[in-house]
C-alpha cells in the first residue's frame, strides 16, 4: 500500500475560504463540498484567521519603523565611513615617521 502525501493549501485558497465564509456567500457544507475538506479544517482555517487579522495592520506600522531604522543605519554607516578615512590618514602620517 503506498503512502499518501497530505494535502496542502495556499494562504490565498485559505483567505478566500474563510471570507466567503465570514461574508456569508456560501455555507461550511458548501465549502466542504467544493474543495473536499472536512468541516473541521475550515472552521481551524477560519479560526487561525479571525485570531491573526490584526496583524494586516501591524505591518504597515512596521514598515514605517524599518524605513527610519534603515535611515538612521545609513547615517551611522556613513559617519563611521568617514571616522575610518580620517583614522587611515592619520595612521598613514605616523607609519611615515
Amino acid at each position: 500500500m503506498a503512502k499518501r502525501s497530505r494535502r496542502t493549501f495556499s494562504s490565498s485558497l485559505k483567505a478566500r475560504v474563510c471570507l466567503e465564509l465570514l461574508t456569508g456567500k456560501k455555507t461550511v457544507s458548501d465549502l466542504c463540498a467544493e474543495h473536499e475538506v472536512h468541516a473541521n479544517v475550515i472552521r481551524g482555517w477560519q479560526r487561525d484567521f479571525l485570531e491573526n487579522c490584526s496583524v494586516v495592520f501591524d505591518r504597515e506600522k512596521k514598515a514605517g519603523s524599518s524605513k527610519a531604522m534603515q535611515d538612521d543605519l545609513f547615517k551611522q554607516i556613513g559617519q563611521m565611513k568617514v571616522e575610518n578615512e580620517f583614522l587611515k590618514k592619520k595612521l598613514g602620517q605616523f607609519q611615515l615617521l
